[in-house]
């Protein structure tokens, strides 16, 4: 009984949490933002500071479910289902890699490591979006009141690699810390010290209750515009459909503006369903063309990420991932289980072959900063907001990112010859000492090009870190408006020029609560 009571501890938003069943056929708002998710949250809940909102999100609430809960069950968030009530949406891109994007209210801060750190510099100088960045320090740490964890207290594997990471030279150590510095360190996390998420859902608890509705299981299917002489192209409303299959109209009041934060496959999604697009793509789907926009769905990318895992000779029970080593071109992190490797679970870290037994498995990943491989999307249905789309993100099309993940995997080889990692070496009946690896070994010669190639195509996997499809200066300007069509923008990871720093979480949160002040400021302005 005490452990449920702790479970919902941080659950008053339900007060004003509604499945779309409930909804009138017409309602009318200030703001309505499309996704209750890691930006949607503090987006929703800093404009209801002074107006009426309406928050959609396509999935439900995950208050019990173990998997999204606790970090030690994280990892079968990913696993493949057609539950449509899953908290995770599973899709495998046209480069054949398992992936998956949030459907929950907190969307994939619901579903992810928990690894809180925020975005380097070049992030925000490279992002053609306008920063206060006294609003932006401000926007951090009222996520980080809330549901982010910081403590120095890290289990041994995690232990054995921050040792590693400086003895092999990604230098300085900086402890724990929340910025973005090269070097090695400990980063927050939004699971706590017992291994309970706090994810951007929960930040819906600073709402002003009275003026934030959210509905749940309300699938968006389209934007509503209207023009005229004076004002042009504007959006006015959204239709969404419940579960029964009705469907239901939110319309905006004057000045008021519908917020697209369904993430970089929803946003761009749900303008092209709306026609708005590249208009040869539309009329070839029979979308009637509301605004020619060619950039939208392009310049897709997902950072590749490969691993080495090896099974150490002695029993662990660590779990999760509180280390970073961060260079100017990758980053790594370890990551530590118990994994049934005769489960679906077992291709998402570990590619084949893998024995199908309960091991304690330890790994190390590494992910490209800038990838300059770009992909698009395109819809699997003209009508049909359920699906995901088709993506292909073109993995290492430009060869220097292949370049950057062998340099990044010769760095991962240089920590395991460090004297920290002779412990986790089994040995041979010789006396000879090695790593147990489960999956693909190091290339013995790591100064071969190809060999190094060739490995990081055969690890390659995804952190679930994609981002583009609606980029800033591209079909949004600096204040996030998308260009040519009045009280419209989108505020989410689709936008994003670059993934912001190691993780792009907390950036995320930051950026709704950021562009909620901004707008909050712009309206008393005016």
């Amino acid at each position: 009984m005490l452990i449920f009571l702790y479970i919902n501890a941080d659950s008053s938003y339900l007060q004003f949490v509604y499945n779309a069943t409930e909804s009138p056929s017409e309602e009318v708002y200030d703001y309505i933002v499309v996704g209750g998710g890691t930006a949607g949250c503090p987006l929703a809940t800093t404009l209801s500071a002074n107006y009426s909102v309406l928050l959609l999100e396509r999935g439900g609430v995950a208050l019990n479910d173990p998997n999204v809960l606790f970090e030690e069950n994280s990892l079968a968030n990913q696993l493949p289902t057609d539950d449509i009530n899953s908290p995770a949406q599973t899709f495998t891109s046209e480069d054949g890699v398992l992936n998956a994007r949030g459907r929950v209210l907190g969307g994939s801060s619901m579903i992810n490591g928990g690894i809180y750190s925020r975005a380097d510099e070049d992030f925000y100088n490279e992002s053609g979006i306008e920063w206060n960045m006294s609003i932006v320090k401000s926007a951090y740490e009222w996520v980080e009141e809330a549901i982010v964890t910081q403590t120095d207290r890290i289990n041994s594997w995690q232990t054995s690699v921050k040792t590693a990471l400086l003895q092999s030279g990604i230098r300085p150590y900086n402890g724990l810390t929340l910025e973005h510095l090269q070097g090695t360190k400990i980063f927050g996390s939004t699971f706590d010290l017992t291994g309970r998420r706090h994810g951007a859902v929960e930040l819906l608890n600073k709402a002003k209750k009275k003026n934030l509705r959210v509905v749940v299981h309300a699938t968006v299917e389209r934007v509503v515009f209207a023009s005229n002489t004076s004002l042009g192209l504007s959006a006015t409303g959204v239709v969404y459909r419940d579960t029964n299959g009705n469907s239901h109209v939110a319309r905006i009041r004057e000045k008021g503006e519908i917020i697209l934060s369904a993430g970089s496959l929803g946003s761009p999604q749900l303008l092209l369903m709306s026609g708005v697009g590249p208009r040869s793509y539309l009329s070839s789907l029979n979308i009637p063309i509301v605004y020619d926009q060619p950039f939208i769905g392009q310049f897709l990318i997902d950072n590749p990420r490969s691993l080495v895992t090896i099974t150490p000779p002695f029993p662990l029970d660590d779990i999760g991932t509180r280390v970073v080593g961060i260079t100017k071109s990758f980053y790594i992190e370890p990551v530590s289980g118990t994994a049934p490797f005769s489960s679906p679970v077992s291709p998402i870290l570990f590619p084949d072959p893998y024995p199908p037994l309960n091991l304690t498995v330890l790994s190390i990943f590494e992910k490209i900063s800038r990838p300059l491989s770009t992909g698009f999307l395109r819809l699997a249905s003209p009508t049909n907001a359920s699906l995901s789309p088709i993506v292909r993100f073109n993995y290492y099309n430009d060869t220097r990112d292949l370049s950057q993940c062998a340099n990044a995997v010769r760095a991962i080889g240089k920590m395991l010859r460090t004297p920290v990692m002779e412990q986790y070496k089994s040995m041979d009946q010789h006396g000879q000492r090695y790593f147990q690896f489960v999956g693909q070994a190091l290339p013995q010669n790591q100064f071969d090009d190809e060999a190094m190639g060739e490995f990081c195509r055969n690890t390659l996997g995804t952190f679930y870190h994609y981002h583009g499809g609606c980029l800033a200066q591209k079909v949004v300007d600096s204040h996030l408006k998308v260009i040519g069509i009045n009280a419209l923008r989108v505020v989410d990871g689709s936008t994003f020029v670059v993934s912001p720093g190691t993780n792009p979480q907390a950036t995320i949160m930051m950026f709704g609560r950021y562009i909620g002040v901004k707008i909050l400021e712009e309206r008393k302005t005016n």
